[in-house]
């Protein structure tokens, strides 16, 4: 790290005003802070002083990440090969070959798609750069499907990038999570790649009488699952390429919580609307997914990962403690709410989050004004007494 160091340090001056690279400042400087902690000072004001810093932050995430990804990729080609011969094990290293061949193509667009728009911003405007889609860019490819054309991708977080982060001001202005809009750009742009039996399962379309819908679609269609909890929670079962697997996303919610990155309010909180909502539903039971299990709710689909990686994104989900639980209840509740009495898109929490990431200022503003008031009252209630 000292070589690297110093080889940074040596080339530096180009970079800086007045040399001969001076334009490409904002990219050097970012990638030398990705690379070390910063070692900018503030000249004025009051500051916390801490370790971390955005892209710690960020990498954190990253490493919560990785467990879910894994086991999406390895998913990825167990679903293909469990397609094809109904015998493959689950165990056989040509599933994990087969994933990365289809995974890593699509994490790569992501990546140079949304950082190069990025890089692009942040040289016109002079600003550094943040690594604020260094999460993005990993979450992007994970709520996809295996087969979706990469030049979809590519479009999609283009979108994303554009529209839900550059143009409210860049990472830690958006309104939207930008990793949900670009699905939600690409499963409204392009349904045909985001839904339906064929797209879930790798090169299915390749293989005659193959149904590989997931649960919650199959339910919407009326047609019962004969899967079993421990499948579903595992996750080896067809859906985007690292959402099937709660197991491994409770692993990285543990990582989030632990370090103090994810707020384990938001993910309480939308586990016990869920469960309300599906509970409720349970006791009405007017469809298959009305009668589908509250817990099994919890445990399929994006769900799980969802409200660990998305619904907690510090910069689009609500700020005050209060805030925090309302928002993450009402994520729940809509989830079911919309997995329940929307046909054409029976997995709800996408547009579940999006939609309370448009009202988590609302929340946190309502939650404040009530602080506020209830202090002025007890000021009142204080200065009444002392004059009586």
């Amino acid at each position: 790290m000292k070589f690297l160091r110093n080889t940074i340090d040596k080339i530096k001056p180009n970079f800086e005003k007045g040399g001969k690279l001076s334009f490409l400042h904002s990219v050097f400087d970012g990638f030398e802070t990705f690379l070390f902690v910063p070692n900018h000072t503030t000249k004025s004001g009051t500051h916390i002083k801490d370790g971390i810093d955005l892209k710690r932050t960020m990498f954190f995430v990253i490493i919560a990440l990785i467990p879910a990804t894994l086991f999406g990729i390895w998913n990825v080609g167990f679903q293909h090969y469990h397609a094809i011969d109904a015998s493959t094990t689950f165990w056989d290293l040509n599933n994990l070959w087969f994933g990365v061949l289809k995974t890593l193509p699509i994490i790569i667009v992501s990546y140079m798609v949304g950082l190069g728009i990025e890089f692009a911003f942040c040289q016109i405007k002079g600003h550094p750069i943040n690594e604020g889609f260094l999460v993005s860019g990993m979450l992007i490819p994970l709520v996809l499907p295996p087969d979706i054309p990469l030049w979809m991708v590519g479009l999609s977080v283009a979108f994303a990038v554009f529209i839900a982060k550059e143009a409210f001001g860049g990472t830690g202005m958006n309104i939207l999570n930008p990793a949900l809009t670009a699905r939600a750009f690409a499963f409204f742009a392009y349904p045909t790649y985001m839904s339906g039996n064929k797209v879930w399962v790798s090169e299915a379309s390749n293989v005659d009488g193959i149904s590989g819908e997931t649960i919650l679609g199959s339910l919407a269609s009326g047609v019962n699952v004969d899967y079993i909890m421990f499948e579903m929670f595992s996750g080896a079962i067809p859906g985007s390429i690292a959402e099937t697997s709660t197991l491994w996303v409770l692993v990285g919610a543990a990582i989030l919580i632990f370090t103090g990155v994810g707020s384990w309010r938001i993910m309480l909180g939308s586990v016990i609307g869920a469960a309300a909502m599906g509970y409720l539903f349970n006791l009405w039971g007017a469809n298959a997914l009305m009668q589908f299990d509250w817990m099994n709710h919890l445990i399929v689909g994006g769900f799980a990962f969802g409200v660990v990686f998305m619904a907690t994104d510090p910069v689009s989900a609500a700020q005050t403690v209060r805030g925090k639980w309302i928002y993450g209840i009402l994520v729940g509740i809509l989830c079911i709410l919309i997995r329940v009495f929307n046909p054409a898109y029976p997995e709800g929490v996408m547009l579940a989050i999006l939609l309370m990431n448009v009202f988590a200022p609302t929340i946190d503003h309502y939650v404040v004004q009530a602080n506020v008031n209830r202090r002025l009252k007890r000021k009142q209630h204080s200065a009444t007494v002392q004059t009586a």
